[in-house]
């Protein structure tokens, strides 16, 4: 009895990890930050928000339930944020937002044929750090004040922004050889980032993924 036991418990765990996979992935990420006055002009001065390219490099888990369904979760460190860009006067002021943050993606995937899948689900992220790069350009700059510039804003973006965001998001993926796959998401932010919103201020991120990765 102990051997028929023994055995159907190797059977079972040999068929379930046969269904679970592990991976890599890695790629480009184009994020946007958007907000209800992103774009304004006054008295001379223009500000507009603009994409700003990034990277992504995580891991992930899936699990199939048969040929068609899987879960699959993941975890990815994002170089994401946005651009801001302030003209007046012939200087233009661009301002380099990276909010870099840990990302928890899970999707319910279906796969429309062996090698295509197709998926969406919720995710979650949490800031790492707040990094700004300010440049100008049309007249001289002063580095010590731009630097001074660029602490005041990672002070302000690390105090006033919530540290936690929750969005969704959808892609499809596709195996062109064995385990390697090709990826293409988009993420949908629906967490209003600022703390403390004063006369209906929101800011939201959106950001577009597209990499590669492997699967063990």
């Amino acid at each position: 009895m102990k051997k028929i036991l023994l055995a159907s418990a190797i059977a079972l765990f040999a068929g379930l990890n046969a269904q679970t996979k592990f991976g890599v992935k890695a790629g480009y990420a184009l994020s946007t930050l958007n907000s209800n006055d992103d774009n304004f002009e006054i008295d001379g001065i223009k500000a507009s928000m603009e994409s700003k390219s990034g990277f992504y490099i995580g891991g992930l888990v899936e699990h199939k339930f048969n040929n068609k369904f899987a879960l699959q979760g993941e975890v990815e460190y994002a170089n994401l944020g946005g651009k801001a860009v302030v003209k007046a006067y012939g200087v233009t002021v661009t301002e380099k937002l990276n909010f870099n943050r840990i990302v928890i993606p899970v999707s319910a995937r279906y796969y429309a044929t062996p090698e295509l899948g197709l998926y969406a689900g919720p995710y979650v992220s949490f800031r790492t750090n707040t990094k700004v790069k300010m440049e100008v350009s049309g007249a001289p700059s002063d580095q010590a004040a731009l630097h001074e510039g660029e602490r005041y804003m990672e002070d302000s973006f690390d105090n006033g922004l919530k540290s936690t965001e929750f969005g969704l998001f959808l892609g499809g993926d596709y195996i062109v050889y064995k385990g390697l796959f090709l990826d293409a998401r988009y993420s949908f932010g629906l967490t209003n980032m600022i703390k403390k919103p004063v006369d209906g201020e929101k800011l939201k991120m959106n950001f577009l993924q597209l990499g590669v990765g492997y699967k063990f």
